[in-house]
């Protein structure tokens, strides 16, 4: 698997490389990739969700320096920003998809990292992403087309959870965010989630263009 640690990158380049990686990828000219990244300050909105998320006019989000997208992965708003580790896995998952698994071991990788830092994570009866109770700790939005995956999961490290305040996340009205600075009273080296992220990667998405069969 080919790993890209990218820094800080604009949303729409970071989302022209993933479909660039993507066509690729079904051509077979390039390997399973994951992509890691930080963003500028970005609202995104996914396919379910609608502009009536976000509280904030063109201009209050221009003085505020937010970005604000419509986008083609699956589910509502979310924020993207500095001190949170978003990946973008490019994977060829076969002729037919097991996108539920998938998607359980996309969590189950957060969930493994989390706890690598002491902290207890899990999953949410009904919701997508990865929780601490009822506070959203990682936030899960893909698409899958001809077997190739796109987008992914964006980890709040020492994210700025205020800017969540500003947009009726992930669509949910009565669930919180929080971070791993917030749950550990610092925030760890974004390079030491990095390099969690890409050992727990390799355990569960272990042949090429196949996901792990077992879901923890």
């Amino acid at each position: 698997m080919d790993v890209r640690r990218l820094g800080r990158l604009p949303y729409d380049e970071a989302w022209s490389l993933q479909n660039r990686l993507a066509e690729a990828r079904r051509a077979g000219l390039v390997p399973d990739t994951l992509i890691l990244l930080e963003h500028p300050h970005t609202y995104t909105i996914g396919r379910s969700g609608t502009r009536d998320h976000v509280f904030l006019n063109e201009a209050e989000m221009a003085a505020l320096g937010i970005t604000c997208l419509d986008v083609d992965r699956g589910g509502d708003v979310t924020y993207h920003g500095p001190g949170q580790l978003v990946g973008y896995p490019i994977l060829d998952l076969g002729p037919k998809p097991d996108v539920g698994l998938y998607l359980r071991n996309l969590e189950g990788c957060l969930i493994d990292v989390l706890g690598a830092f002491g902290i207890d994570a899990g999953r949410l009866s009904g919701y997508t992403g990865v929780w601490i109770g009822d506070r959203k700790i990682a936030a899960i939005g893909i698409k899958v087309s001809q077997g190739v995956t796109t987008h992914g999961f964006a980890l709040n490290v020492s994210t700025d959870l205020s800017l969540f305040t500003h947009i009726l996340a992930c669509g949910i009205p009565d669930k919180g965010v929080t971070s791993m600075a917030l749950e550990l009273g610092a925030a760890p080296p974004m390079v030491a989630v990095e390099e969690a992220i890409i050992a727990r990667f390799s355990d569960r998405f272990v042949l090429p263009g196949t996901p792990a069969a077992h879901v923890a």
